[in-house]
């Protein structure tokens, strides 16, 4: 939910209060509102049992972030220095996973992968998805593969021919006695 949304939403809390307190009945607070019936007797409970105060908002829900605003800042700083700076050597990439292992190394804070994932698009990084090409790549090299290699591995496409749609039974022979509709007799099962 966006921040606007949010704010609606405690706006329209805080109008349910006010009728509340007016005797107003949870389901025409839900007309009134806009709202559903559920959640105006849920904001009524609430009310009850704890005044206006009880239907202000707490906040964001969910588990906060384990990561101090400085971690964050360092986080988004080794992130940017690369896989290969931090040990991963075999691709520039960073991964969720890997994501998840550096800052169980850096900060000692235990990450699953997809909250990982979620930390990573928090800071404006996608997994997975390398931010520019390797430093190493050699575009003559892999020009000369296309080339060379690329024409004699690629498979041939399918014939032109009549071809079955069937993968487990091959077209059937053109010219085969019996392809008219009542030519032969049917051979009785045994």
């Amino acid at each position: 939910m966006t921040a606007a949304g949010r704010k609606r939403r405690e706006t329209v809390r805080m109008q349910a209060a006010g009728l509340f307190e007016q005797k107003v009945k949870p389901s025409e607070v839900a007309r009134q509102l806009r709202v559903s019936v559920k959640s105006a007797y849920q904001w009524h409970q609430l009310w009850r049992d704890g005044g206006v105060l009880a239907l202000a908002s707490r906040g964001r829900s969910g588990s906060r972030c384990r990561l101090s605003p400085r971690c964050l800042e360092k986080l988004a700083m080794y992130l940017e220095e690369g896989p290969a700076a931090h040990g991963w050597v075999e691709d520039q990439v960073w991964t969720a996973a890997r994501v998840a292992t550096l800052i169980g190394r850096k900060f000692h804070v235990s990450y699953s992968v997809s909250g990982a994932t979620r930390l990573m698009h928090r800071l404006g990084f996608s997994p997975q998805v390398p931010a520019r090409r390797v430093a190493e790549r050699d575009e003559q090299a892999v020009t000369a593969w296309k080339e060379a290699t690329w024409a004699e591995v690629k498979e041939p496409g399918r014939p032109a021919g009549a071809t079955s749609a069937s993968r487990t039974k091959p077209g059937s022979p053109a010219g085969r006695p019996g392809d008219a509709p009542g030519d032969g007799a049917a051979t009785p099962r045994r």
